[in-house]
This record gives C-alpha cells, structure tokens and sequence, in this order.
C-alpha cells in the first residue's frame, strides 16, 4: 500500500479511506487520471493500494476486447475521446504510440517491487504512463522504465536489487488480477472504495470524489 504524505494539518484529525486502484500500464485513460486522482489523495487522506492487472485475462471473463478487436466505430470513438481529454486536461498526448501496446511485464515488476517497499506507486505508474503517452517510448526497455522511476524520485535498480524474486511479482500480479475480476471490475482505471462500489475511467472521478466528500466532509483540506 502507498500512504502519499498530505498537507500538515495542525489540530485537524482526518480520516484515512483505502482504495484499490486496478491499473494498466498500458492504458492511456489510467495514465490520463493520475494528475486528479493525487489530488484526491491529498485533499481525502486516501491511503492507496495499486493493482496492476492483467485486462487480457479479465477481458475473457468479462466480455471485453482487446482494441485491435474492437470494431470501426468503437476504435473512432475512442480515438475522439482521446483528443477531447487531450485538449480538456491540457495534456500532452501521443495519440499513436509506436510501442503500443508495449510489454508491461518488466514495468508491472518494478512497480509491485516498489510498492512492496512502501514506495510511491502512484508517481511511478503515472511516469510510466507518462513514457508511453507522452514522450512515446517502449516501456518494454529497462532504461525508460529506470527514468520514469527516477522521475519518479524512485531509484529503480536499487528496488529491483531489494525486490523478491520475478515469480513472487508475477504471483502479485495474477493475485490482483483474480481479485479484480472477483470484484466485479472490466476495465482500466478501477477505483474500488472499501464498500465494493467501482469507478471504471477516469471520467468518473468526479463521482469517486463526490462520494468521498459524501462519507468524509470534514477530510477536504
């Protein structure tokens, strides 16, 4: 789990709300989030636990395609969303990224390492976004994922040498990944509270953050 460190706040007690957070390293739409969903940790004290996930296997079970399987108009849309968040969020985006869809095995490693040692996954998933959705690059190749870390203020061979061996990581990853789909989530991002209620996108969270607000008014800084 990662506890992002919040504003002090003297003589302000403020409660502390996990969520699961069940990610693709590969996702443009869970890359597009993070800016917005920090703030959310910041201003609600969210304490973070992130699940990367295998989407090809809760694909199968749920009924979801892989994009090159998705017809014509879906893939359009989906393209047109881009560009909208692109220009609503003031992100810089490659719309087509020469190395997507990028092997994430290596990425999903570094980050379930990092996360197992108490360190920031939320700035390390985000840079690694950032690598493929920004700045275009493989995240397949160990040198762009050791830059998004030290982006990320993460020292990426130091946590890789602490880390248990790559079987135990994978066994993380295949954890989150049955636990994502016995949670009930299909797609990328998933914000998931305590209570069982999913956020599937991150256009929903200004609906996370209502319902946050709703449990916790006196916790918004």
């Amino acid at each position: 789990m990662t506890q992002i460190p919040t504003t002090h706040m003297p003589n302000v007690q403020r409660p502390t709300t996990d969520i699961d957070v069940y990610i693709s390293l590969n996702s443009p739409w869970t890359y597009l989030g993070w800016s917005r969903f920090r703030g959310l940790v910041d201003r609600y004290n969210l304490n973070v636990s992130i699940k990367p996930t295998r989407f090809s296997d809760v694909f199968a079970v749920t009924g979801g395609l892989p994009l090159p399987k998705r017809a014509p108009e879906r893939r359009a849309y989906r393209m047109m969303e881009l560009k909208r968040w692109r220009d609503r969020l003031g992100l810089p985006i490659a719309l087509e990224p020469k190395s997507f869809p990028a092997d994430e095995v290596l990425g999903v490693r570094l980050l379930i390492a990092a996360t197992l040692q108490g360190l920031n996954g939320v700035r390390l998933a985000e840079e690694i976004g950032r690598a493929v959705w920004e700045l275009d690059q493989s995240i397949a190749e160990p040198a762009v994922l050791s830059a998004a870390a030290t982006r990320a203020a993460i020292d990426a061979p130091a946590v890789l040498a602490a880390a248990p061996p790559s079987a135990s990581l994978d066994a993380v990853w295949d954890a989150n990944t049955a636990e994502a789909i016995k949670s009930g989530v299909f797609g990328a991002p998933s914000y998931v509270l305590p209570t069982g209620e999913i956020f599937w996108g991150q256009d929903r969270l200004d609906l996370l953050e209502w319902r946050l607000l709703e449990w916790n008014p006196a916790s918004r800084a």
